[in-house]
């Protein structure tokens, strides 16, 4: 069905077009200095000097967004509404080549990254038929640093918010490294347009797009003492506390040398060697923060360089972060030189030195941390062995909370590497990601670890009933959420090495005790009885397994559904057998023969190298 209704020549007609119609006279090329104050006339002023903006649309249209192009490219499946909007494709196309010599436009062109291999040159083409709207040209703008002769390659967007809302769509051509924004004022359209296109084009490189943040901590080693570096890579999909914890500082103490570094709140993209460069130069986060809960984010938000968006203030220009009575996705553009912690009176930067995270060359360990939100009996921290690393980027999980949408309260949402902005095979990104893993892992034993940190709770419990053939959700229990301090104290025991664990009703180590507090009050079996926690862990492997063959569909290796299929077993699954010569554990890479079968070991001490002098310094 949806193989028929793409029509390839027709997008490459239409980008051939579009080509010779981007430098016509309704079409003004500016930069952030120009568009500053004619774009400020339009907010409102903050008791902080900071501006604040309102739009129509406050969220991406994910839904309405379709892939364009050869299969390569397209979505596994579609909505009935992206079906509509791939079918009328080639109507819109034409509208837009026809407003693109009529519309007011104006033209802004910034550079993502600052590496020597690859920086995205990105330029926005968007309609200013309502002023109002230049402000996202201005906002987006301010995420990237100016183009400074790095390589590239060239990314273009066209934004056209006048396009009726009926019609509302976001074409991704990916194979003209170009994004089609129709019928939306909502700036994450423009952010995310140019980002998963570069994710694309990492992954075309050798890379891996990561829809994850980044940051260096520098913690005191328990066992000697001695300082040592973590490159830590933070996944979650959007809003479940990337930008939270990629700038947290831990409560770990300066005094003795210790220190969180944020490098990147949101993408970037791995290399083979353990580094992953940068995308953005500043950070897109969402505004609900407390001053006691995340003092960096609260210091950037409230200084007056702070693009504000769809945030509670009142007449006289008073900011009120936590009141979303208008809008639940309130956003800020804030720059990373203003991200402060105070310490003995004094301000200081949190800001890492680059935006690039150092290799394994230039660091002593690397950590892979999946964020999940879930409420029931998922520990708050699993210890992962390296298969369970690239099963937790392959599962990518998260639950619909009771607050967020009672109706489906507690449904598990799975998204490959919790990224969805994948274009393409999703079995061929976890494919990728298992192939830098195990180079790391054999490179590097005992440096490279990984974690699953629950920011959700546990002990939830809901009852459902049918009612006439609906089913109807109670909330019964309500989850005891993860105290922040808590959470913190969780991360810096691992940073420290002070944390004990203990094997788990998952399959894997589950966290008992947390840099010397003990967590025996969130023990599973003190919040539901055994009938329950078989219910949940049934529930559990039901979703992976049907996820997973889903994924499998896409081109997913072998060895990885074995993969899952051992750690079904290792929570009790006894439905189905082991896979007929399946390894007895995930290979390093590359093909096995039953004469030199190759297994993982996880060291827990990393090999001693000299490291090479004056690659990191922190501030």
């Amino acid at each position: 069905m949806a193989k028929d209704i793409y029509n390839n020549d027709v997008y490459k007609s239409f980008y051939e077009q579009l080509i010779t119609k981007l430098d016509g006279p309704n079409i003004r090329e500016v930069s952030l200095k120009w568009l500053e104050p004619r774009v400020k006339e339009f907010a409102q002023k903050t008791q902080y000097g900071s501006h604040v903006w309102r739009s129509v649309q406050s969220s991406r249209l994910a839904g309405k967004t379709v892939y364009l192009g050869s299969e390569l490219v397209r979505l596994p499946k579609l909505l009935p509404y992206q079906e509509k909007v791939v079918r009328n494709a080639p109507e819109e196309l034409q509208k837009v080549l026809k407003w693109m010599t009529t519309l007011p436009f104006i033209k802004l062109t910034r550079q993502m990254g600052d590496n020597p291999d690859y920086n995205p040159v990105c330029t926005l083409y968007l309609s200013v038929g309502d002023w109002r709207n230049s402000r996202l040209a201005y906002q987006w703008g301010n995420l990237l640093d100016e183009p400074a002769g790095r390589p590239g390659p060239a990314i273009t967007m066209i934004h056209i918010p006048e396009e009726h809302q009926s019609r509302q769509q976001i074409l991704t051509m990916p194979e003209f490294n170009l994004n089609i924004c129709l019928g939306s004022d909502y700036l994450g359209e423009d952010k995310k347009g140019f980002l998963r296109q570069a994710m694309w084009m990492a992954d075309e490189k050798g890379m891996l797009g990561l829809h994850a943040g980044s940051k260096v901590v520098v913690a005191r080693d328990a066992k000697d003492n001695d300082l040592k570096r973590h490159g830590v890579i933070l996944f979650g999909m959007t809003a479940t506390g990337k930008s939270t914890w990629s700038c947290h500082q831990l409560e770990m103490d300066p005094k003795r040398g210790e220190m969180t570094y944020a490098s990147q709140d949101d993408i970037c993209f791995l290399k083979d060697d353990g580094s992953a460069y940068g995308s953005e130069h500043n950070f897109y986060v969402k505004t609900d923060v407390r001053k006691s809960d995340q003092e960096a984010m609260h210091y950037a938000l409230t200084h007056k360089s702070a693009l504000l968006e769809n945030i509670m203030v009142d007449a006289k220009g008073n900011i009120d972060f936590l009141d979303e009575s208008l809008c639940g996705n309130g956003r800020a553009v804030v720059r990373m030189d203003k991200l402060f912690i105070e310490r003995d009176s004094k301000l200081i930067s949190i800001a890492a030195e680059s935006i690039n995270l150092p290799s394994l060359e230039e660091n002593d360990y690397l950590w892979f941390a999946f964020i999940t939100r879930r409420n029931t009996i998922m520990p708050f921290a699993q210890r992962l062995t390296p298969e369970q690393g690239v099963l937790a980027y392959l599962f990518g999980e998260s639950t619909l909370s009771f607050a967020a949408n009672p109706e489906k309260a507690g449904d598990s949402v799975r998204i490959v590497g919790t990224d969805d902005f994948i274009i393409g095979s999703r079995g061929r990104k976890v494919n990728r990601f298992y192939d830098i893993i195990m180079k790391l892992v054999n490179k590097y034993p005992g440096q490279v670890q990984f974690r699953l940190y629950n920011t959700g709770g546990m002990g939830e419990i809901i009852e459902e009933t049918d009612d006439r053939g609906t089913l109807r959700k109670r909330l019964v229990r309500k989850a005891e959420r993860v105290p922040l301090d808590l959470m913190a104290a969780i991360q810096r025991g691992d940073l420290r090495g002070t944390n004990k664990w203990e094997k788990g009703i998952l399959g894997t180590e589950g966290i008992v005790e947390a840099d010397g507090r003990r967590m025996d009050e969130w023990d599973v079996h003190s919040l539901y009885s055994k009938e329950q926690i078989d219910y949940y862990i049934r529930d559990l492997i039901q979703g992976r397994r049907a996820f997973l063959e889903e994924i499998a569909k896409e081109g997913l290796r072998p060895e990885l559904i074995a993969a899952a299929e051992r750690s079904f077993r290792a929570m009790g699954d006894k439905s189905r057998p082991a896979p007929a010569g399946a390894p007895a554990a995930m290979p390093s890479g590359g093909p096995v023969t039953a004469a030199e079968p190759r297994v993982i070991v996880q060291r827990d001490e990393p090999v001693k190298r000299p490291r090479k002098p004056g690659v990191w310094r922190w501030r």
